[in-house]
This record gives structure tokens, sequence and C-alpha cells, in this order.
């Protein structure tokens, strides 16, 4: 999938975010890249990624570079079967990452 489809697609999932959710993503970057840097070791295959601080850590006076969440266009593609596939794994991907920008763990995310 190109570039511009993709990133599209992107753009539809955080529209589809509740308003309750969208309207307090500030201040937070959404970045496609191919893959994740080299250095970045797991155990699987890493679709996306939050770099930042959580909002439950910041105090109401934080005024710190924008936190980042990355996508990973090739790992992405890597897993689905169909661009049906590619659309459910970045909404999931997506909503994974900005659980983790509320401050979620992993656990957490689990449990939703």
């Amino acid at each position: 999938m190109d570039r511009d489809k993709f990133e599209a697609l992107v753009e539809k999932a955080l529209d589809d975010l509740p308003a309750a959710y969208r309207e307090r993503l500030t201040n937070v970057a959404i970045i496609v890249e191919d893959f994740p840097p080299a250095e970045m070791k797991t155990q699987g295959l890493l679709l996306g990624l939050f770099h930042g601080v959580p909002r439950t850590e910041k105090s109401v006076f934080y005024s710190g570079l924008p936190d980042h969440i990355f996508l990973y266009q090739r790992n992405i593609e890597a897993i689905s079967k169909s661009d049906a596939d590619v659309r459910r794994q970045i909404r999931d991907t997506l909503l994974h990452e900005v659980g983790h920008y509320f401050g979620l763990n992993e656990d957490e995310l689990r449990e939703i």
C-alpha cells in the first residue's frame, strides 16, 4: 500500500476516536514510518510505539516537546492479509498507543 493511502487510513482512525479522547489528545505527533529503528529489539513485530510522557504524569505546567506515536507501516502490512486487515490493525495499534498516552499499561490495555 502506498504511504498516502496508509496515512489516510491513520487519519480516518484518528477521526473515529471518541470525541472525549480525541479532544484530549494534545501535543502529540502521529508519525508513520516503514520500520522501527534497527536498535529497537523486540520479541515480535513492533507495530507501533508511544514515545513521551503519559498524560497522567504531566502537571498543568508541563510545556515539553510533543509526544510521538509511531505506526510502523511495513510491520502492520506484514501481519495483514487484506486492506481491511490493514485498516483494522491501524485502528487497533493506534488505540493501543493512545492508551499509553493516557497512562494505561499493557495489562490495563489487554482488559479493554
